[in-house]
């Protein structure tokens, strides 16, 4: 399993994150007091009856923690680790991550506590859906969008959406985003996270003058974001030498073939036993030198206690919160570039905004009018958080976050309090 301290409070690390910011903003105490917190935070008790026939109690949890700049806006996680904390620490980055790259969006968050894997399709269904008619009175399509995040898929958002419209009476595919196609899903939307992180990461290289054809990547993490990120990389003539997953790591310092790794990790359900690759820890694979470390797992896994130890002349940040304020400082220290969560990551989020759209127009675009839309918002994104790195001579990740707090602080004093 992938290394991650339990100390380290994903909310806790939000919080100290915004605060950084709003000092380096100068922003006043008004203000904090009205972008800073959750809005809305809902838990339920979710009742499945089992394949056994009996009846188990789950969690969930639904946060909205801003919708200044337009309906909340976040991804719903099955995960035996979701806690409230770490679903409010998510919900708070989709709100800063939603404003860098300037969408009408406000961030929310949501997530049962479960182990998806030990289920069977017919539990997860029973599950979903009756977490969808416990946290019905927050979401709708001008209200909060739900969207897939970890273990949960287009599936999970087909069965949210028809609950949703059974109670209203008629189809409603704005409800959610990341739907299958034929629900009113968006082309472009599964490969979307992974796809924006390599734009940014193209970006970054441009920037440090590092040729990207040759480079060398390690990607922790081979999920739907790592996997293409991976292979958009390797395509683009980079060197994928490690990954890892959940069950292992592989190795090759002559390149893994990501095209029949991601075949036999659909095959097999892990990276573990790869041809042509060696096992390594997951301590080894933080550790490796390379030119580009592409996190793409969970919170916290580069921490205090391990970042001195990373060699990577890039970090993109392809997963929510995986370094800590703690590496951070380490990490600027040895003169690494990070391309902070809220804006590598940002591509996902940003075509849900497409699908959103085209949804609500019942007008539809092609794949590559996407690709095109998408780069050209990942582009002038991270070319404004660059020039505030340049120009206040602060951290990227201090960059990004002035730039989403900057957004909704202002788009706060405009609305003004109510009543």
């Amino acid at each position: 399993m992938l290394t991650m301290r339990v100390t380290d409070n994903a909310y806790d690390v939000a919080l100290e994150n915004f605060d950084t910011a709003a000092d380096a903003l100068d922003l006043d105490r008004d203000t904090r007091e009205m972008i800073k917190y959750p809005e809305r935070i809902l838990t339920v008790t979710v009742p499945v009856r089992m394949e056994d026939g009996h009846i188990r109690r789950f969690e969930g949890h639904r946060v909205q923690h801003s919708t200044v700049r337009g309906p909340a806006k976040g991804g719903i996680r099955f995960h035996p680790q979701v806690t409230l904390d770490e679903v409010k620490a998510l919900a708070t980055w989709m709100t800063w991550k939603c404003a860098v790259v300037n969408i009408p969006f406000g961030g929310a968050k949501g997530g049962i506590t479960c182990d998806p894997k030990n289920m069977s399709q017919t539990e997860l269904e029973h599950m979903t859906r009756r977490y969808t008619a416990a946290i019905l009175p927050l979401i709708g399509p001008e209200q909060d969008i739900p969207a897939p995040d970890v273990y949960t898929n287009s599936q999970t958002m087909a069965w949210i959406m028809d609950t949703y419209s059974m109670t209203k009476g008629y189809p409603i595919p704005g409800v959610v985003t990341g739907k299958p196609i034929s629900l009113g899903g968006s082309l472009g939307r599964n490969e979307a996270t992974g796809r924006g992180a390599f734009y940014t990461i193209e970006h970054a290289c441009a920037h440090l003058k590092l040729p990207l054809k040759g480079a060398t990547v390690v990607v922790q993490g081979f999920g739907n974001a790592g996997s293409i990120a991976a292979e958009l990389l390797h395509k683009a003539g980079a060197m994928v030498i490690a990954v890892s997953d959940s069950t292992g790591c592989v190795f090759n310092s002559k390149g893994l073939d990501i095209p029949k790794l991601i075949h036999h990790k659909a095959k097999t359900g892990r990276v573990a036993e790869f041809a042509a690759s060696q096992p390594i820890t997951p301590e080894e694979l933080l550790a490796m030198p390379c030119d580009i470390l592409v996190p793409a797992a969970l919170e916290n896994t580069i921490h205090a206690d391990n970042a001195a130890g990373v060699h990577a002349k890039i970090i993109a940040e392809a997963a929510n919160g995986p370094v800590t304020p703690a590496a951070d400082r380490i990490l600027e220290a040895n003169g690494v570039f990070l391309i902070p969560d809220i804006l590598c990551n940002a591509g996902g989020v940003t075509v849900s905004y497409f699908e959103w759209v085209q949804d609500e127009q019942h007008l539809f675009w092609e794949a590559q009018d996407i690709y095109n839309r998408l780069e050209r918002v990942m582009k002038s994104a991270f070319a404004d958080v660059l020039k505030i790195h340049q120009n206040h001579k602060v951290p990227m990740r201090t960059a990004a976050n002035m730039l989403g707090i900057g957004r909704v602080a202002e788009a706060m004093k405009l609305r003004g309090v109510y009543p």
